[in-house]
């Protein structure tokens, strides 16, 4: 497998920059623009009519920046918005939507390469494990996106079954990040699934947007919440942007994982599922949150009362951006280095 010189240089340019900057970004890691032009025509009516229609509306990728500005985010990670692709029967005619819709994220990264990190999507229940891995393929090669995301949640598969495995070794095997939505809100994610993806790969990472939130009740959720706070600190190799989680878990989260030290404090990201969630509300709540934690504000927890020196100033901007962005410098090297040009 081979890269074009174009793809090539869209990843050597966007790691330079992640590189340079990564001292100061902000990056949202989970963010679902949609094109206005790609809206079905139920949710456009939807939109204009039914004022009260907000979960899953949708942020259109013309008002994506703003939106970004607003909520003080330098960069986000952006992939397709899955409430805004409906599948058939028909698993050609899934994958030549899925793959529009992640070609319109690529356009998307293309126009704002400073702004927006590329993710591709992928679905081998939807469209056939060797259509779904032809479309990672597409993703990384073509598209110059380094992760590629399933979702077992949205088409009700099994994130350990044998078709995701297999695409799972592709991704890997391309050098990029294989992700999924991993939470509590169905039974098709449960933590000991996420554990055999990450041992199956045990020195390449695994994105699991959402830490175990996701959507589930705050009951329900409350063991997969602290399973996977568990399974991240015996796998070093879980990465967790934590978006569409219950707050009062977050600066639980936070400190222990600070406390574990290296590689586990470097596992973290913020993210906010927009428009599952509202990226200027979630935002500001984590710059309060990372600012009362590095003024050594103890917040009830003892183990920040025995080090209040434990949110320095790297510690902080590592988890504001500094952790993705140097998982997604990482991945780029590998692509680079480990494909034909």
């Amino acid at each position: 497998m081979s890269l074009s010189a174009n793809t090539a240089v869209r990843m050597a340019d966007r790691r330079r920059y992640l590189a340079d900057n990564r001292h100061r970004l902000t990056i949202d890691a989970d963010v679902h623009p949609t094109d206005r032009a790609a809206l079905p025509n139920d949710i456009k009516e939807q939109i204009k009519t039914d004022p009260n229609y907000f979960h899953g509306r949708p942020i259109l990728s013309e008002n994506l920046l703003a939106t970004m500005t607003r909520a003080h985010v330098d960069m986000a990670l952006c992939w397709q918005n899955p409430a805004m692709l409906s599948y058939g029967d028909d698993p050609a005619e899934n994958a030549a939507r899925l793959t529009a819709a992640n070609d319109r994220i690529a356009a998307l990264a293309d126009t704002h390469p400073t702004r927006v990190i590329p993710g591709g999507w992928t679905d081998p229940k939807a469209l056939g494990v060797q259509a779904a891995c032809r479309l990672a393929e597409h993703c990384v090669l073509n598209l110059a996106m380094p992760v590629v995301k399933m979702n077992p949640a949205q088409n009700a598969y099994p994130i350990d079954s044998d078709m995701v495995i297999e695409v799972v070794d592709v991704i890997v095997g391309l050098g990029a990040v294989p992700a999924f939505h991993f939470g509590a809100d169905t039974p098709f994610t449960p933590t000991e699934g996420l554990v055999k993806i990450a041992e199956r790969h045990p020195d390449h990472p695994v994105i699991a947007v959402h830490m175990g939130g996701g959507g589930g009740h705050f009951v329900v959720s409350e063991d997969t919440y602290q399973s996977a706070r568990a399974a991240g600190l015996s796998h070093p190799n879980i990465f967790y942007p934590i978006s569409a989680k219950r707050d009062a878990h977050l600066v639980s989260d936070l400190i222990t994982y600070a406390e574990a030290g290296p590689p586990f404090c470097h596992n973290l990201a913020l993210a906010t599922d927009t428009p599952y969630c509202d990226m200027t509300w979630v935002m500001g709540g984590w710059r309060a949150t990372l600012d009362a934690l590095a003024s050594g504000a103890n917040q009830g927890d003892p183990r920040l009362a025995a080090n209040p020196d434990l949110f320095d100033g790297e510690m902080i901007q590592a988890i504001r951006g500094g952790n993705f962005a140097n998982l997604m410098i990482a991945a780029y090297d590998r692509i680079l280095a480990g494909l034909d040009l």
